[in-house]
């Protein structure tokens, strides 16, 4: 059984059911104004906690970090929706005890239940919760109203994963051809006549004579060398697109008809 000791912890726990799934979060905690003691959470489910339903604490179990309740995640989910962060009304509550099928076993006529952060307010009487006159308000023992019920559809979005993208760098090999301008050195035979200016030059040496003269020819060769130099950066982003889906779902609804003697239907909306 959950105590009133420990309600604060239990705000934003994970809930688990049955069948060991997860149902959602702790959202609120409901208690007996008389006792203090913790009777309904709210369980945040759907699509990023969209929707809240209730629960009854009597027969929970806080294992540490966690709320573990004796329902699966579809009784749960499928509980009466009734709007959160105020106090329960005699018919919402009575709503939620037959919905779990008494989960209570004890006599709940004097309690009336408030979130914890109210519990030190005027406590009200909610009135006999088993009572079958004026309460049950679809079934056999109905007063003089019946409730029509529809289910609505609330659809959100999930974030999932479809696809991975990843950059991977690997070395190839081209072969480049580059023209490059080079030079080299060619022999050439210059011949030039005897003048007053060189006439000295011509005579000096001997008459007759062998002699040899030599000269060293270059030229330019091309030379390669290779240098490694950054050139871009490449870095993977996303972006956002937005686009639109349709969802197609069955939805029950209750229709009312009338059986015996025509009447007047009078809609007072």
């Amino acid at each position: 059984m959950i105590s009133e000791n420990n309600i604060a912890a239990l705000i934003g726990t994970d809930v688990y059911g049955t069948d060991d799934s997860k149902i959602g979060t702790v959202g609120e905690i409901y208690v007996d104004p008389d006792t203090g003691r913790p009777t309904w959470a709210t369980v945040k489910t759907g699509f990023f906690g969209t929707s809240e339903s209730f629960v009854p604490l009597n027969k929970a179990e806080d294992t540490g970090g966690s709320l573990r309740v004796p329902y699966s995640k579809g009784e749960v989910k499928d509980a009466p929706r009734i709007e959160s962060g105020r106090e329960l009304s005699e018919a919402e509550e009575d709503e939620l005890y037959r919905h779990y099928d008494g989960a209570f076993d004890l006599d709940h006529s004097t309690n009336d239940t408030r979130t914890a952060p109210d519990v030190d307010e005027t406590a009200s009487n909610t009135g006999g919760a088993f009572e079958s006159e004026g309460r049950d308000t679809s079934g056999p023992t109905t007063d003089d109203a019946m409730t029509r019920s529809e289910e609505k559809l609330r659809v959100g979005t999930e974030r999932v994963q479809t696809g991975r993208a990843r950059l991977r760098k690997y070395v190839v090999t081209e072969h480049e051809t580059v023209t490059v301008p080079v030079t080299r050195e060619e022999v050439r035979l210059e011949r030039e006549p005897i003048t007053d200016g060189n006439v000295d030059s011509a005579l000096d040496g001997p008459d007759i004579s062998e002699e040899e003269h030599e000269v060293v020819l270059t030229e330019e060769r091309p030379v390669v060398e290779k240098e490694t130099v950054p050139v871009e950066r490449v870095r993977l982003g996303t972006e956002t697109v937005e686009d639109t889906r349709t969802v197609d779902a069955d939805i029950r609804k209750e229709e009312i008809e009338l059986d015996g003697d025509p009447v007047r239907d009078t809609d007072r909306a």
